[in-house]
């Protein structure tokens, strides 16, 4: 049994088959071919953040694979009441053929796949976002090809996003550059584990020079809300416009997880420049994560 609750939890290489997998998945949908490996299997989705696209992607791809999804809110489970993350593992387990859970602590998809019986996918924590990962690398390759041995660009918070960014540029073999203001870091332990790919530059316009992808995100993700305004001035200097893109490579491209905050993080003219990929990109989790469904689940 495979669980994926970071990047590093599969080989570089078979990552690299999974998008290629994605890439095969989504040209069978488009050509209307029906394709079910996963018929008559569940795979139950543990809601604690909200999301637009990571339910749709999961509960839609399911059912192009002939299985079923189940939504799981706490408000609706036990989950909200207190019952603790060992016993729901074990009984939600019992009873589907995966876990997909979207939540707060990394502790809790760690918790979840220590005692499930069944593959857990982590769909999102505070320190980590790998399925958002899987759909960035196959939009990539789809536009300009094998990223190995480029410079990737990631400017403003150092925050889930970012650290699997960080796994990225080893399973990936890329460059990182990671801009952002003081005391809004990535994580020491997480930077340190790959120094010698990952440099970070406090000026995102020096940051951005000849570098051949550039990603951002919101300055204030789901639960810092609070921090709005504070975040709005510490990342005055952080956001991704048509000055900072000119200084990335020619053919570089851009990239946002979503929802994007125009003229916060980036600027309308850049989301919404012929470099953009973000669209691709958001369509892309719901083919890459339909190759990690058939692969964790139809073994």
């Amino acid at each position: 049994m495979q669980h994926f609750l970071t990047l590093n939890d599969l080989s570089s290489d078979v990552l690299k088959q999974l998008m290629q997998r994605g890439i095969e998945l989504k040209n069978l949908h488009r050509r209307g071919e029906v394709f079910e490996p996963l018929k008559n299997k569940t795979l139950a989705m543990i809601f604690e953040k909200s999301s637009t696209r990571t339910r749709i992607s999961f509960e839609s791809g399911m059912a192009q694979l002939g299985g079923h999804a189940l939504f799981l809110s706490p408000k609706d489970t036990q989950l909200g009441r207190g019952e603790p993350i060992e016993d729901s593992a074990r009984v939600i387990s019992s009873m589907v053929d995966g876990i997909m859970i979207r939540t707060f602590g990394h502790d809790i998809v760690e918790k979840m796949a220590e005692h499930a019986s069944v593959p857990v996918i982590n769909a999102l924590t505070d320190d980590y976002h790998p399925c958002q990962l899987l759909a960035d690398m196959q939009t990539y390759y789809e536009h300009r090809g094998d990223i190995a041995g480029k410079t990737v660009l990631w400017v403003g918070d150092g925050n889930n996003m970012c650290h699997s960014y960080i796994n990225a540029a080893a399973q990936y073999d890329f460059k990182l550059r990671i801009a952002c203001p003081e005391g809004y870091e990535p994580d020491p332990r997480i930077v340190n584990t790959q120094s010698e790919r990952v440099e970070i530059i406090r000026d995102p316009m020096v940051a951005a020079e000849g570098v051949d992808l550039v990603v951002t995100d919101v300055w204030a993700s789901m639960g810092q809300e609070e921090e709005q305004k504070k975040r709005e001035r510490a990342f005055a200097d952080y956001q991704v416009n048509a000055a900072l893109m000119a200084q990335a490579s020619a053919d570089a491209l851009f990239m946002h997880c979503l929802p994007a905050h125009r003229g916060e993080e980036v600027s309308a003219e850049v989301i919404d420049a012929p470099d953009s990929v973000v669209w691709d990109e958001a369509e892309n989790r719901l083919h890459a994560q339909k190759a990690l469904l058939e692969y964790l689940m139809a073994r």
